[in-house]
């Protein structure tokens, strides 16, 4: 009987935790995006977009290139 609906439920049964699965997804998203952890994606889709055909660093690159930016201009950090 999964799947089936019950008296005063507009859903399915497990659609709910399909819901669940969403609002943890987009949690997840959030947060990466406040901490930056989602920069070298941000980065990609950037590239891509706007300078396409151009070489684009590698992750490891990218990130060392963000470290050394923040050492450089440490009013950018919180602490």
């Amino acid at each position: 009987m999964t799947g089936m609906r019950t008296a005063g439920s507009a859903e399915p049964r497990g659609a709910a935790g399909g819901g669940l699965r969403r609002r943890l997804r987009l949690a997840r998203s959030f947060v990466r995006g406040v901490v930056g952890a989602d920069a070298y994606e941000v980065y990609l889709e950037h590239q891509g977009r706007v300078h396409p055909g151009e070489p684009v660093m590698t992750a490891r690159e990218f990130w060392r290139d963000q470290t050394d930016r923040q050492a450089k201009n440490p009013q950018t950090r919180c602490c």
